[in-house]
């Protein structure tokens, strides 16, 4: 008789997982790790089932409970109100859209949740009111109420104490901060001063400089103050004559022209000829010690200073 190796092993393989998976139906967790590390369990061979939840409606037991917890008190010990929204009449004196009833709000919009309280708190405000007064209930306090405080007068000096100490450090800091910017505006004012007088004092030394060389007969920059006053006075004119040629441009202009023909242009025409308005007898026979006077060399008015006067005047300077 021939016996298959094969067969047997097998059989002792179902025996062997028989017996396992009885032993192992209950067992806990490290015993099934160390069983399925022996090869006893396999992938596949437990297979979790859904049991459907089994659902109780006890209806006598839920009618018990509820006459259990329903009352027959009056309504002034329940005062129990169960009211649907109040009617928007905002909304409505506007023409706009009313504002969603129980179910057309979206539980998920805060806005539309919200105002559905709001105007179900203000139903039932109107409704328990007339409610309150019909069976002598108050609703508002007396004028004489006296009520005991939760906290005691000295704590009640403490916060006091300490809610004026903090509104004094407040107001220490506001004024050291005022007195900080304060500073730094004086500080600023007093830089733009100090620039003006430099501003000045170097227009000043130019306008002697250029007093000194010649180039100019005007002793404006001696006016001083007066001269400030009256180019404040006339500050716009003067931003405007500003934009034309300085006064070097100028003469450069008269001596030279602007291009173009130069010759026979101090020859006479039969108006400048015939034209004597320009006339002036002290100037022309030298009378009076005006600017026609004969000075200097030929006749001519020397404008320029002499050497030792110059030299006075550089050394004063």
């Amino acid at each position: 008789m021939l016996i298959d190796s094969r067969s047997m092993e097998s059989e002792d393989e179902d025996s062997l997982l028989g017996e396992s998976e009885e032993e192992y139906s209950e067992l806990s967790d490290s015993e099934l790790q160390e069983a399925f590390a022996k090869g006893l369990l396999k992938p596949g061979m437990n297979v979790l089932v859904d049991e459907p939840k089994k659902s109780v409606n006890n209806v006598e037991g839920l009618k018990q409970c509820l006459a259990e917890l329903r009352k027959d008190l009056p309504w002034v010990e329940r005062l129990d109100l169960t009211n649907p929204p109040a009617e928007d009449v905002l909304s409505k004196a506007e023409g706009k859209a009313p504002n969603p009833t129980n179910g057309d709000v979206n539980a998920e919009n805060d806005f539309q949740r919200e105002m559905f309280f709001y105007r179900q708190a203000q139903a039932t405000v109107l409704e328990a009111l007339p409610l309150l007064n019909k069976h002598g209930i108050f609703t508002k306090r007396p004028d004489d109420y006296f009520a005991e405080m939760a906290k005691s007068d000295q704590q009640m000096q403490k916060i006091r104490k300490k809610l004026i100490s903090k509104q004094m450090i407040m107001e220490k800091s506001e004024k050291a901060k005022k007195l900080r910017e304060q500073r730094k505006f004086g500080k600023k004012v007093q830089v733009e001063v100090i620039q003006k007088r430099q501003k000045e004092k170097k227009a000043m030394m130019t306008a002697v400089k250029k007093y000194q060389k010649g180039m100019t007969d005007k002793l404006d920059f001696l006016e001083g103050d007066q001269k400030a006053g009256k180019d404040s006075a006339q500050g716009p004119k003067k931003v405007a004559n500003k934009k034309g040629p300085n006064a070097k441009r100028k003469y450069k202009d008269q001596k030279f022209g602007f291009g173009g023909k130069k010759s026979g242009k101090k020859w006479n025409t039969k108006e400048s000829f015939n034209d004597v308005s320009g006339f002036r007898a002290k100037v022309a026979h030298a009378k009076g010690g005006g600017k026609g006077g004969n000075k200097g060399k030929g006749g001519k008015q020397n404008k320029r200073p002499g050497k030792s006067v110059r030299k006075k005047m550089k050394s004063r300077s």
